[in-house]
């Protein structure tokens, strides 16, 4: 019996130690992500963070935080892309000046340029540039008619794929000005198929987006319901691949000027969160959810991200 008892025992113990073994020789697949954390408090300083307040789930699973960093000199750079809906109503040119005053005011670290969604394409009329200058000589009034654009998310997923940079160390930011409804799909569905590969092909860019709420010309996309759902779009949008949207009810805001702020304000307090995660076999965009056990702090992040296997070197 007492024999019994210790081979058991044994069997146990042997079997813990394999899985243990097993589960830290495991693959694993390794991704980055930008998460942008902002002191509640304007002009208070940025929170202290450290490793143990933070959580990490890829793909619902468990995940391990190799790094947390503020961005800073030299992987300080970023492409900033102004994507405007050029089917945008023409009172977007009381929002030019302020635009332009935006693009003036980017510090030398920051590249952009404007790109007009146009027949469902991201139409680049100037290249990425700190010359404020030459990006503003492509800064127009919309130009197209109603439904110009198809859909603005043919437009994202077009500037996904066409990125107009090879720098894959940059953060690549957009800023979406448009109404966001898609005039296939009128009424919100979370499972719209242009939405979901849009939100795909921005992550698997490794694309931060957010969203600046302007009307369209088209009558049929300013009423109620549609409305609603191009807000929502661009919600969803945002909130996987870590942006935000800013809107203001239902109609137009009086100026941009806040928003341009607050973008100015979270260019500057972002982080750079790299993870390794169980292996998925081959690059994959998976779900994700980062807790934050950080008081007086708000936090952004991801909820896709693109892992890829760890015997395929990240190029970022």
């Amino acid at each position: 019996m007492k024999n019994s008892a210790i081979a058991i025992c044994l069997t146990v113990t042997a079997l813990l130690t394999a899985t243990a073994f097993s589960q830290n020789d495991a693959p694993q697949a390794l991704g980055k992500a930008v998460v942008t954390v902002l002191p509640k408090k304007d002009g208070a300083a940025p929170p202290s963070i450290n490793a143990q307040d933070l959580s990490l789930k890829i793909g619902g699973k468990i995940a391990k935080i190799n790094d947390f960093k503020p961005f800073q000199s030299p992987d300080n750079n970023i492409e900033l892309v102004l994507l405007i809906d050029n089917s945008s109503r023409t009172s977007l040119g009381t929002q030019l000046e302020t635009i332009q005053s935006f693009v003036k005011s980017l510090p030398p670290n920051i590249k952009s340029a404007i790109a007009y969604m146009q027949n469902g394409q991201a139409d680049f009329v100037g290249p990425l540039s700190t010359d404020h200058a030459l990006v503003l000589r492509a800064l127009h009034l919309p130009g197209g008619g109603p439904g110009a654009s198809a859909s603005p998310y043919f437009c994202l997923s077009d500037l996904a794929k066409r990125w107009p940079s090879q720098d894959r160390t940059a953060r690549r930011e957009v800023v979406m000005i448009s109404d966001g409804v898609d005039p296939f799909n009128m009424r919100y569905d979370p499972n719209n198929p242009y939405l979901e590969s849009a939100i795909t092909d921005a992550v698997r860019a490794r694309l931060v987006v957010f969203s600046l709420y302007w009307e369209s010309q088209d009558m049929g996309r300013r009423l109620r319901y549609g409305n609603m759902a191009g807000q929502s779009y661009l919600i969803d949008v945002t909130q996987a691949t870590g942006g935000k949207s800013f809107w203001m009810g239902m109609g137009n805001p009086v100026s941009f000027e806040p928003y341009f702020k607050e973008l100015t304000r979270i260019f500057q307090n972002q982080y750079e969160l790299a993870f390794a995660a169980p292996e998925a076999g081959k690059p994959r965009v998976e779900d994700m959810k980062l807790k934050f056990k950080v008081p007086d702090a708000e936090v952004d992040s991801p909820q896709n991200v693109m892992i890829y296997p760890n015997a395929i070197a990240l190029k970022d």
